[in-house]
């Protein structure tokens, strides 16, 4: 997850010319969050990563496991 979040708001921030600084403000979250973001903290308040997501279209949601991992009915 880390890889894919980070890269994709790393890579689209610079696609639209913004600095980190300009992100965090346009999105509404600190400067510190958007560094944490690109540099792909393992834990991130959900709704503010959203916040960011929005600007370029986009909203965080669940999204299939490869099925080697392990699946809630194995856990059982």
């Amino acid at each position: 997850m880390h890889s894919t979040l980070s890269q994709f708001i790393k890579q689209r921030r610079k696609q639209t010319g913004l600095t980190q600084e300009e992100l965090a403000y346009k999105a509404g979250v600190g400067l510190r969050f958007i560094r944490d973001l690109e540099q792909g903290k393992a834990t991130l308040r959900l709704d503010k990563v959203n916040q960011v997501l929005r600007l370029f279209n986009h909203e965080a949601g669940p999204v299939p496991i490869a099925e080697r991992d392990h699946s809630l009915s194995e856990l059982e």
